[in-house]
């Protein structure tokens, strides 16, 4: 099966809760479910809120596409602030913030960045179809 889905949301933080319930129907409308879809949405939320945050180009409109292809499913939020690339860091117990990108790599496969003419893009990418069915195998049975 491929499937994709491509949005673009303004960069502005009352945006966000939109770009994550566009992942979630996405996925669900995918049969991702479970665990993997949690943690796919939380990534979501993580990078756009990123890119809403970092981003330097006013009124830029932030975009987010999911892709999946046989048992891989690729998150990719892009931004037009080319020249700002993200950097992996570990945050101290009192820090507020900067655990999103250590969440991205805790949680996906696979992540990365790369720089195109006008846009940076940031990807996590999953392995949904083998995820799910590690989840099924740790169900218990009904008694």
């Amino acid at each position: 099966m491929s499937a994709t889905e491509t949005f673009r949301i303004p960069k502005h933080r009352r945006h966000v809760p939109d770009a994550r319930q566009r992942v979630r129907k996405a996925l669900a409308d995918w049969g991702v479910t479970g665990q993997l879809a949690d943690s796919i949405t939380l990534l979501a939320n993580e990078l756009v809120t990123n890119a809403v945050a970092h981003c330097r180009v006013s009124d830029a409109r932030v975009e987010v596409t999911l892709t999946l292809h046989g048992t891989e499913l690729v998150l990719e939020v892009a931004d037009p602030d080319r020249d700002r690339l993200p950097r992996l860091h570990y945050s101290g117990p009192d820090e507020e913030g900067g655990r999103g990108l250590a969440l991205v790599a805790a949680l996906a496969d696979a992540w990365g960045c790369r720089q195109e003419p006008y846009t940076k893009h940031v990807w996590a990418r999953f392995s949904p179809v083998e995820a799910q069915q590690q989840e099924r195998e740790h169900v218990p049975a009904a008694l």
